[in-house]
């Protein structure tokens, strides 16, 4: 059984399958628009929220710190995801690295919480977008139908048509081609960035110097809790993080570091990378940078127009701007995050079709899904299934809760690449890496450290959650994708052959 269940594909192999004519993706894709996808997805609401919110409650202006702290344990992740990227270029991302390294169950793993963790991102993703719409549509004098504004507070039917309507028009631009994607990801995001430079450009000329005093505000202790609703350390030891202090800094680190979440879904395409040893890298690492730089800036902003004490919760920045007489910011920053959501939901709904694709190719799901489209080159099977199934849970259900699942599922992922990046340099030290992970173990060592801590730090009831998924996903792999793997059936693929 061991020796199946772990066994591994070989990179030759699995570059080998990108060359079948009918399961080929086709390569369009720059270090640039790598660059923009990964914007595109870690810049979304939560700039123009969190910086304020984690200042208000956890760390004070030394909130700036935080991000800072946060960006490098995410830095840490994305060096190992740099190094798979670039020597496996192959869609599927972690669940890809994880068969090349780990064995297929541990592949098999990662690829289903992989599927779990985009489909409730970009779910959830869709409902805050129409949430964002839905207001700016009240403000002009337009009401949508009780019935078709979703399940939150709705006492009878209830269908959110503008989170099912935009998860559509996303699927479709998907199945179009990848190039169209990053053109209209290209244009969205320069809006978005554009937002976010406006702002903290115009929030320099309204910043007091008193506001940040003092810039790391005295300790205060959280009293650990009990239910399920408490963080799973503090359930294991009856620890209990502190805010505000120095310790204050790290507590907010891990609240901001969802805020990166999203780098990882560039490496899901790398198989559509013209030059994928020299771009993966640069998209990765440089989307990365740009975005710490910015959630810096925003933070050190919000901190210095109002005191950290005064801001609010629900809105910190565009409330900060009311304080200093200048409301219509508020408007446009609600726009700014609307149009900034639209991205981030094309790239995880992207980066959930490519993992599924690679699994169907591989024959752990049906290979029904692992053709593409004979004139635009997208895995439009799987794209229009997974588009539709995503509709009706945006449409239907109320996500906040299950919003948790994603963070999970994305530190669970940076664990497998990590120690993936270990196992290859050892097994495979023959093969050729154009980036390299610097300070192996030494690196990946500490991402592991650094995503467990993170994990730990998450509810009692998501780690719950978590496990009853996986468990579902164990029965389907010990049902179906054992039997049907393509490397049970012993078959191989070499150029110019189809399967």
């Amino acid at each position: 059984m061991s020796s199946t269940v772990f066994r591994t594909k070989k990179v030759e192999q699995s570059i080998r399958d990108t060359e079948e004519p009918e399961h080929a993706l086709k390569k369009s894709l720059s270090a640039l628009d790598l660059t923009v996808f990964g914007v595109g997805v870690i810049i979304g609401t939560g700039i123009f929220v969190l910086t304020g919110t984690v200042a208000k409650n956890n760390a004070g202006p030394a909130v700036a710190l935080a991000f800072v702290a946060a960006g490098v344990a995410c830095g840490l992740a994305a060096l190992c995801y740099a190094e798979f990227a670039s020597t496996v270029p192959v869609a599927g991302s972690a669940y890809t690295f994880a068969y090349a390294s780990l064995g297929e169950l541990p592949a098999w793993i990662i690829g289903w919480d992989l599927v779990l963790e985009f489909a409730l991102g970009t779910a959830v993703v869709a409902v805050g977008w129409s949430g964002y719409i839905a207001s700016l549509l009240d403000n002009a004098g337009w009401h949508l139908p009780q019935a078709l504004s979703g399940r939150e507070g709705a006492s009878g039917f209830g269908f959110d048509i503008l989170a099912a309507a935009l998860v559509l028009v996303l699927t479709g631009i998907l199945v179009l081609g990848m190039k169209l994607s990053a053109r209209i990801t290209s244009v969205v995001v320069a809006i978005k960035v554009t937002v976010v430079l406006t702002v903290i450009v115009a929030g320099l000329f309204f910043i007091k110097g008193d506001n940040y005093k003092p810039f790391i505000p005295k300790s205060q202790t959280v009293e650990a809790g009990g239910s399920l609703k408490a963080p799973l350390i503090q359930l294991m030891f009856g620890w209990a993080p502190s805010n505000f202090g120095v310790m204050g800094i790290f507590t907010a680190a891990s609240v901001v570091f969802f805020a990166f979440i999203g780098f990882d879904v560039v490496a899901t395409a790398a198989e559509e990378t013209r030059n994928p040893q020299r771009d993966m890298p640069r998209g990765i690492l440089g989307s990365l940078i740009i975005c710490t730089t910015l959630y810096v800036a925003v933070s050190i902003v919000v901190t210095g127009m109002q005191h950290y004490t005064r801001l609010s919760v629900n809105a910190p920045l565009a409330d900060a701007f009311k304080a200093t007489g200048h409301p219509w910011f508020a408007g446009f920053i609600s726009f700014g995050a609307a149009v900034g959501l639209t991205t981030v939901c094309l790239i995880l709904l992207l980066g959930q079709t490519r993992v599924f694709f690679a699994m169907s190719r591989d024959g752990l799901l049906p290979r029904f899904f692992s053709r593409v489209h004979p004139r635009f080159k997208t895995p439009y099977r799987p794209t229009i299934l997974l588009g539709g199934i995503i509709a009706i849970v945006a449409g239907f259900t109320s996500l906040s809760e299950l919003a948790e699942l994603v963070n999970i599922g994305t530190l669970f992922a940076f664990i497998v690449v990590a120690i993936g990046v270990i196992i290859l340099r050892n097994t495979r030290p023959d093969l050729p890496r154009s980036f390299r992970t610097p300070w192996v173990p030494v690196v990946p060592i500490l991402s592991v450290c650094a995503s467990l801590w993170l994990m730990l730090n998450l509810p009692a009831e998501t780690w719950l959650r978590f496990g009853i998924w996986m468990v579902i996903g164990f029965f389907v792999y010990f049902f179906y994708g054992r039997t049907h793997s393509r490397l049970a059936r012993g078959e191989e693929t070499r150029v110019g052959e189809g399967v």
